[in-house]
């Protein structure tokens, strides 16, 4: 019965509230108030309103717009909205007090308990004593509440003052704070006020600085009154382009530099390995022994090159692999004695002997790579052809070489000995036939189980020719050769950009005739360069006291450096030839030397002659001088 006059109060009580609406808006939120408190079982209660400067009981009169603003989320009884747009006065909102007897509020409600230390209005709730809501005072500029619920109460607790802007503390300049005082820009607007719990303060006063928020803490008296926030500047936007393309910069160059890096590291560490290497090896130079690879190999004592060779397989094409890299890398370089367009000549030594070391430029590594190849064919070991030693890769100052080790000759080229020397009949025999015999050794082909193949030389010149000790020449510089085997029918040119001389060119290379698939086609041009070696060399042989002074073919119609063009048009197309000296005439083996040049240098390359033909021309002539020179000792 009770429980059903109490439901009735409460219908009656909300239809007097929803009458009271439309006369009178102070009754209705008077109405609402008085249904909190029956709601919650609060039989009494006062709020003090700091500018009215009276209390509101559970019969007073609400003036309107007189009451704290609700939080989000503060709701309403029965779908009713409490705060200023409905007239009902929020008490307390949900994010003032998280927690009410642990429910979370989702109405707005007095607090029937001990109240919370600080309202974002300035509010400082304060009891009675006695236990009873009495009355409450009012303490400087803000507001004192007093709510009480039966005979509970709550202790006080002092703060200090802060200055608060009007807009946040409903009016009010000044509010308490229990923990520290802000000052804080918002997008341009300037606020300030107190915290009362230690969670606000630490969330909001260890915020960093932003673009558009700046909060300033405190926790002195009136601390925040002279603390006025700035915001970060707008950043140049000519600087944050040149900033942002200064970071695409590095962002694209950091990848690259970090390649650079480390492909320096890199080649740091493989010269210094390569450094340590030579170190050792050179190490064991000194103790007598080299390793190459798991096997160590030591020289032969007091053997010398020679012991060498005839050590060797006797197939005649140079020492064995091992023997000529332990030989390569013990060979100590003594001085420099030639230089051309593809590397450098110097005299070394080896345990006390004489060797060459042709050195080639890097550029230049399919001349050595081809001369190795052929300097180590089966059989191609000749008296007239450069003795070929060994061949090595190897490092000087950090640097590749290209090694090629052959037989020393003090003499040197026959270029610079005609330079320096004149000759009898017998000494220019005895170098015309030692050419013509290497060149005739190199143009055979030799069969059998260790056979030779023929090989053409391509760049025959007295540059390229040597003169040994003994009075003899030997042919050098197989890097252009051309290999043919009649077995296989095959014509191996090698992969050498490199052509010949163009001084020594035959006419069917300047006019672009030459069959190159034709390997006699390449033993004719060498035997149009032996023609004028063979006038290079007669030249230089006295006769009646007279001998011409040394010069290199065709030097009285084009320059020392002649392009195709100047010897194209002097030798196909004038077809002229190095000249006669008159004084030939009178001498017997010059006269015949004459007509043996010109049956080399024929213009029509079916016509010249072979290199075995020369070389028995030359022999027969060599023997008509012996004969007449032991008819004159017998006479």
């Amino acid at each position: 019965m009770a429980a059903s006059l109490e439901l009735v109060g409460w219908v009656l009580v909300l239809f007097s509230a929803s009458r009271a609406v439309s006369a009178d808006p102070s009754l209705a939120r008077q109405a609402c108030l008085q249904t909190f408190y029956r709601l919650l079982g609060l039989k009494s209660a006062r709020i003090w309103l700091g500018r009215t400067g009276r209390f509101l009981g559970n019969s007073d009169p609400v003036p309107a717009g007189r009451f704290p603003r609700s939080g989000a989320g503060c709701g309403g009884l029965f779908g009713l909205r409490c705060g200023p747009d409905s007239g009902v006065p929020p008490v307390e909102c949900p994010w003032r007090q998280p927690v009410i007897g642990g429910v979370k509020p989702s109405v707005c409600r007095p607090e029937p308990l001990s109240p919370p230390a600080h309202t974002p209005t300035g509010l400082r709730y304060r009891p009675q004593p006695g236990g009873n809501t009495q009355g409450a005072r009012q303490e400087g500029e803000g507001a004192e509440v007093s709510a009480m619920a039966g005979n509970s109460s709550s202790p006080s607790t002092d703060g200090f003052l802060c200055e608060c802007d009007p807009e946040s503390c409903q009016g009010e300049i000044v509010c308490r704070a229990q923990q520290e005082c802000y000052s804080a820009i918002v997008y341009g607007d300037l606020k300030k006020g107190c915290f009362g719990q230690e969670e606000q303060s630490r969330m909001s006063c260890n915020t960093p600085n932003q673009r558009t928020v700046n909060v300033v803490c405190c926790d002195y008296e009136m601390c925040n009154k002279n603390i006025t926030p700035t915001l970060p500047t707008d950043p140049d936007p000519t600087f944050a382009v040149d900033n942002e393309m200064t970071q695409l910069v590095i962002y694209a160059v950091s990848p690259i530099g970090a390649l650079i890096i480390l492909a320096a590291a890199a080649i740091c560490i493989a010269r210094f390995m390569h450094k340590r290497r030579l170190q050792r090896y050179q190490r064991d130079v000194e103790r007598g022994g080299v390793h190459v690879g798991d096997m160590h190999a030591y020289p032969a004592g007091d053997n010398t090159l020679q012991d060498l060779v005839d050590q060797s397989s006797g197939s005649g094409s140079g020492l064995p692999f091992l023997v000529q890299r332990t030989v390569a890398r013990q060979i100590t370089l003594v001085e420099q004695i030639g230089k051309g367009r593809y590397g450098e000549v110097w005299r070394g030594q080896w345990q006390g002997e004489n060797v060459a070391v042709k050195i080639f430029n890097s550029r230049d590594e399919k001349s050595w790579f081809r001369e190795t190849e052929i300097y180590n064919t089966v059989l191609l070991r000749h008296e007239n052809i450069l003795g070929f030693i060994a061949s090595d890769m190897t490092s000087r100052n950090s640097c590749t070489q290209l090694w090629l080790i052959t037989h020393y000759h003090e003499f040197g080229s026959l270029y610079d000995f005609l330079q320096r020397t004149t000759l009898d009949a017998h000494r220019m025999m005895k170098l015309a036939c030692s050419i013509a015999g290497g060149l005739v050794h190199l143009h055979v082909e030799i069969f059998g189980t260790q056979g030779k193949p023929a090989i053409a030389h391509r760049d025959l010149k007295s540059k390229n020719i040597l003169v040994k000790s003994n009075g003899q020449c030997c042919i050098a510089d197989l890097g252009l050769a051309v290999m043919h085997s009649q077995a296989t029918d095959t014509l191996d040119l090698g992969s050498n950009p490199r052509v010949g001389t163009k001084r020594y060119m035959a006419p069917e290379l300047l006019e672009e005739t030459m069959n190159f698939e034709c390997f006699d086609s390449y033993k004719r041009i060498d035997v149009y360069a032996l023609g004028l070696v063979l006038w290079e060399v007669a030249r230089r042989c006295t006769s009646g006291g007279i001998a011409e002074e040394y010069k290199p073919p065709y030097y009285d119609v084009v320059p020392s450096d002649p392009s195709y063009e100047d010897m194209k048009k002097v030798v196909v197309v004038d077809q002229q030839r190095p000249s006669i000296p008159n004084r030939w005439s009178s001498d017997q083996t010059l006269t015949a030397m004459a007509k043996l040049m010109r049956e080399c240098w024929y213009h029509n390359p079916a016509a010249r002659l072979t290199a075995l033909r020369v070389k028995k021309t030359l022999n027969k002539l060599q023997n008509s001088l012996e004969k007449l020179k032991e008819l004159k000792q017998d006479v």
